[in-house]
């Protein structure tokens, strides 16, 4: 970037562009808008980004982001302990909560198989899942990863690793009322719901 602008302000802007989503542009916009901004709201939006290291982590039982290992989900003795959805990130989780009709559990894979990434079955939470299923007793997973490529391959995978396992399991997809190629976090509810309600064997 040019000399003319302060190293502080290129380095907010290179760190701002290289969030998802964020073009040079935008992370120009949100620099030059935190300079003009009150001390306040610079300060409030620094100790968010501190905290949200700080006092996060990823629940021992499921691996969604929390506070508080277990999670509030893990630890609601009204959730039905046998019954998982296998999602690919936390946003997901979140997307199925918000329909009000998933009574379940979560299991967060953190990302999905693919190849052309280098994403492969080892950096996701798979074999804890495998783990997870052997000993407590599940009934049927809901695999509820993204329709497309990626989350098919993911999904089959994960039955492909519980095939052999002799377990009395029931694996259910996601009915096809999502659009190929969609984002669960980008879903509305009742799309979702009706999803939920009208999921497949797998």
């Amino acid at each position: 970037m040019s000399k003319a602008i302060p190293e502080p302000v290129t380095r907010l802007i290179d760190a701002f562009a290289r969030l998802p989503g964020v073009g040079p542009k935008t992370a120009s916009r949100l620099t030059y808008f935190l300079l003009r901004a009150p001390d306040e709201l610079s300060d409030t939006l620094s100790q968010a980004i501190g905290e949200l290291k700080l006092k996060t982590r990823l629940c021992s039982v499921c691996y969604n982001i929390t506070e508080d290992d277990p999670c509030d989900i893990c630890k609601d003795p009204q959730r039905d302990a046998t019954l998982i959805a296998v999602v690919e990130e936390p946003l997901d989780a979140l997307a199925l909560e918000k329909t009000g009709s998933f009574t379940g559990r979560y299991h967060v894979l953190h990302g999905v198989i693919s190849p052309r990434e280098g994403i492969g079955p080892e950096q996701l939470k798979i074999r804890e899942l495998v783990k997870r299923v052997q000993s407590e007793g599940v009934r049927e997973l809901i695999i509820s990863t993204n329709p497309g490529m990626e989350g098919d391959a993911t999904a089959m995978f994960i039955k492909a690793e519980l095939a052999g396992a002799g377990l009395n399991l029931k694996m259910t997809r996601l009915a096809r009322g999502l659009p190929t190629g969609a984002d669960l976090e980008y879903t509305d509810s009742v799309t979702l719901m009706r999803a939920l309600q009208g999921r497949q064997d797998l």
